[in-house]
């Protein structure tokens, strides 16, 4: 399996925002950011894989503009690293005031895939290598966040069966906490 550049698997997504897209305060909604940075990310990797890929994790995304009413919201993703079978995508989102030409980055994002065969399980994926100084900054932290990644899912479970599946206003013995 030959390894591949980063910029191989680039993906850019822009999207105009509209009213319908936004919340009361004439930003764009957090959500929809999200299902366009999810997007970005799974294309990425699937473009990298030439496989189908699932979403195993996203890292906290860092909203750091307000996208308003009017403006682009261009969305940017490429594998920075690979483990086996996931592999790591940077995304970035960059908004643009059409009328001025300003544009700040609005969210940055880390997003885990995982390369699936035909029947569903995790599939070997190529290895990744950068090129430009921003994606050998990025492949060189890829370990420490994967390993912070293994360790938040390892709580994740625990919180999971410490929680279980019952309504969370319910006692163990079934009765309301306000009885």
């Amino acid at each position: 399996m030959k390894s591949k550049p980063c910029i191989a698997s680039l993906t850019v997504k822009t999207s105009h925002v509209l009213p319908p897209d936004t919340n009361s305060h004439g930003t764009l909604f957090g959500g929809t950011l999200m299902a366009h940075i999810d997007d970005v990310a799974a294309i990425a990797a699937y473009r990298h894989a030439r496989q189908l890929v699932v979403t195993a994790s996203t890292d906290s995304v860092d909203f750091l503009a307000p996208v308003k009413v009017g403006d682009t919201i261009c969305v940017e993703a490429f594998v920075t690293w690979t483990n086996n079978t996931s592999m790591e995508v940077f995304v970035k989102a960059v908004t643009e005031d059409l009328r001025t030409g300003d544009r700040k980055v609005s969210a940055t994002a880390f997003v885990t895939m995982v390369a699936l065969d035909d029947n569903k399980q995790p599939i070997v994926v190529p290895e990744v290598f950068p090129e430009s100084p921003e994606e050998k900054w990025l492949h060189d932290g890829a370990p420490q966040r994967a390993a912070y990644r293994k360790e938040r899912l390892k709580r994740s479970k625990e919180m999971a069966v410490a929680f279980g599946t019952d309504y969370p206003w319910y006692r163990n013995d079934g009765r309301n906490f306000e009885e």
